[in-house]
């Protein structure tokens, strides 16, 4: 059966440090006709469970605990019995959004998650968030950037938890020796590729160090 990726665009607010915000989140869906996963469940646990439909869910991974990005695993989680896999460094995040409800599974650097034919690579890449990871799928030339990576540049770093150097370091070192032809598939936004954004990504380097 043929992988494929859905992508499912959810509204919902961003809270942190005290603020506010309207946002637009990705929802990726990778799988095939009978098994999916579920990349960062955000706001809307009804309208991923129609995107899902009667596919198996077996597990939700979070790029990273930003609430934005969490905040509808539970209860999806409880509705399909499927997984929630977070990188442990993310826990304090979490733990802000649901105090009562820990992750089923903790995510590791190098770890491969198996989805329905597609094998998931774990990059862990902070600096977003300390336990912030990518996803990387070399058969489909595909990686998942959550928030770390974007079309324009790296993602923000201005709140609490987040650090510029250590983002760049991780874009550099874990993103950029990624095939040019990799598509970034982001979690907020448009779309880009790894070869797209390595030009002008050397300037954020520069910045950074």
């Amino acid at each position: 059966m043929t992988v494929r990726i859905e992508r499912l665009v959810t509204s919902g607010q961003f809270t942190l440090d005290g603020g506010t915000w309207d946002v637009d989140n990705n929802v990726w869906i990778v799988g095939d006709e009978r098994e999916v996963i579920v990349i960062d469940a955000a706001h809307d646990a009804e309208a991923i469970l129609r995107a899902v439909d009667d596919r198996r869910l077996t597990a939700i991974v979070c790029t990273h605990a930003h609430n934005d990005h969490v905040n509808a695993a539970p209860e999806l989680a409880a509705r399909t019995g499927a997984t929630i896999w977070l990188h442990p460094d993310d826990l304090t995040l979490w733990r802000q959004t649901h105090p009562d409800r820990e992750p089923d599974r903790h995510l590791q650097d190098g770890q491969v998650i198996e989805a329905a034919g597609a094998d998931l690579t774990v990059l862990h890449t902070p600096g977003h968030a300390p336990g912030a990871v990518c996803l990387y799928e070399p058969g489909l030339a595909t990686v998942f950037t959550g928030d770390t990576l974007f079309q324009g540049g790296p993602g923000a770093t201005g709140r609490s938890y987040s650090h510029f150097p250590t983002i760049i370091d991780s874009i550099r070192d874990r993103l950029l020796t990624l095939p040019p032809q990799t598509k970034v598939l982001t979690g907020h936004g448009d779309s880009t590729t790894i070869g797209a954004e390595a030009p002008h990504l050397q300037e954020w380097i520069d910045r950074g160090h």
